[in-house]
């Protein structure tokens, strides 16, 4: 008990000289607007690393020890989400691409099991939500509202059954794709097979409304984001993506997607990770992946001759440094082509290999809302950011399942729907 208070001390005089640069009045300006507002962040993959550090006599990590320290420091702890004033957060179920099938239904389950373990073994601050009246009940009495994020369409394994059962387990979330594309729906960073959604593609998100399971567009192609825009009867979400107006990446949304987003009422998530957040470090791993690649031709079965090589590449060529500030430009660019009332957090912590300087962390939120304060964000705009157009799309998720409540629930399989259409 002793280690871990002094853990808890060290962590928070951590937090607080990583803030050290906030000014007090706007620090306390910060403070004031999450404490009325909750900070939602859509994307955290913290239960995966968790699995990843499994032992089999001490169980999982205990997040309550501080993460932050060792050979593989985590972005995410307790005293650290109190820190960076977090009042929600949706902890991603996120499996690998390559699984699936009842792979992929098994590993998920395992996933949200890990997240719902996790809520219950800290219940003075984490505490489960299903609905956006949840999420202001627990930030108003100082617990961290957590929320699951299923994150590939290829979990489900093409079962409509399997997406209601996760459902209710309790997420409120699914993404269409991860980094392959599905039987039915086309990913960002995988050649299109579809060309948008199957005519199943369209039955799940249709489901999907109906349930009141938020429909996700991160990591989908951009014709699969408009094929959803345009078939879904409530308001989607980016959990975790930028703009592609500012960094050129596939991961992002365009300009043309941003203006439907705004349309649905829909929210775009911005992610911290700086492959999709620095043009200059979206280059630099362009080139990277091309030496990459080079010298695996090169040294075809020489697996020590290309790790010595792309050693040297990495020393005669540093990764870019991105900061906060880049960061801050997604959101900017997010608010002036969609508006104020269609942009969020998705940071992605525990899901990337480096941060931006000033965002290591979950207790380093402050130093973003800082920097838009520093651009002249006001008030109103910042707490619609930290979680107010988030509570407002979920709400509209939920309306919609209220009024399809009166429909059965959708049976077919994915091979009479694409069959018939074909």
């Amino acid at each position: 008990m002793r280690a871990r208070l002094f853990m808890t001390l060290v962590l928070g005089l951590m937090a607080g000289a990583a803030r050290a640069e906030i000014a007090p009045a706007v620090k306390a300006r910060i403070d004031r607007i999450l404490k009325a507002t909750p900070l939602i962040d859509g994307h955290n993959d913290l239960p995966w690393e968790l699995r990843k550090r499994l032992d089999a006599k001490t169980g999982y990590p205990d997040i309550a020890a501080g993460t932050d320290a060792g050979a593989e420091p985590l972005h995410t702890d307790i005293a650290r989400l109190h820190a960076g004033g977090v009042g929600a957060q949706f902890w991603s179920a996120w499996i690998p691409a390559k699984l699936s099938g009842d792979a992929a239904i098994r590993t998920t389950l395992e996933e949200i099991d890990i997240i719902r373990l996790t809520v219950a073994r800290y219940p003075r601050d984490l505490e489960l939500a299903t609905t956006a009246d949840d999420i202001v009940r627990i930030h108003k009495a100082g617990r961290i509202a957590s929320l699951i994020g299923v994150e590939g369409g290829a979990q489900m394994g093409n079962s409509l059954a399997a997406l209601r059962q996760y459902h209710a387990l309790g997420t409120r979330y699914m993404t269409l794709t991860h980094s392959l594309t599905t039987d039915w729906a086309d990913s960002a960073t995988d050649d299109p097979t579809h060309h948008g959604l199957t005519a199943f593609g369209k039955v799940v998100v249709g489901e999907m409304n109906r349930l009141g399971m938020l429909v996700d567009l991160s990591h989908v192609s951009p014709e699969t984001m408009r094929a959803a825009l345009a078939v879904t009867k409530a308001p989607v979400i980016f959990s975790h993506s930028g703009a592609r107006g500012v960094t050129d990446h596939p991961r992002n949304v365009p300009d043309d997607v941003l203006k439907l987003v705004a349309a649905n009422g829909g929210v775009v998530m911005v992610n911290f990770y700086p492959l999709f957040g620095s043009e200059a470090v979206r280059k630099w791993g362009a080139d990277r992946s091309a030496e990459q690649a080079r010298l695996g031709d090169l040294y075809l079965g020489q697996p020590d001759a290309v790790k010595a090589g792309m050693a040297a590449w990495d020393k005669a060529h540093p990764r870019p440094a991105a900061d906060v500030k880049a960061i801050a430009d997604h959101v900017d660019h997010i608010a002036k082509v969609a508006g104020h009332d269609h942009v969020g957090i998705g940071s992605d912590f525990d899901g990337v290999p480096y941060l931006p300087d000033g965002l290591a962390g979950v207790q380093d939120y402050p130093n973003l809302f800082a920097e838009l304060i520093a651009r002249g964000w006001r008030d109103g705009d910042l707490a619609k950011l930290a979680g107010g157009n988030v509570l407002r799309a979920m709400r509209g998720a939920e309306g919609t399942a209220k009024s399809m409540a009166g429909l059965a629930p959708a049976t077919v399989r994915i091979e009479d729907v694409d069959r018939a259409v074909q």
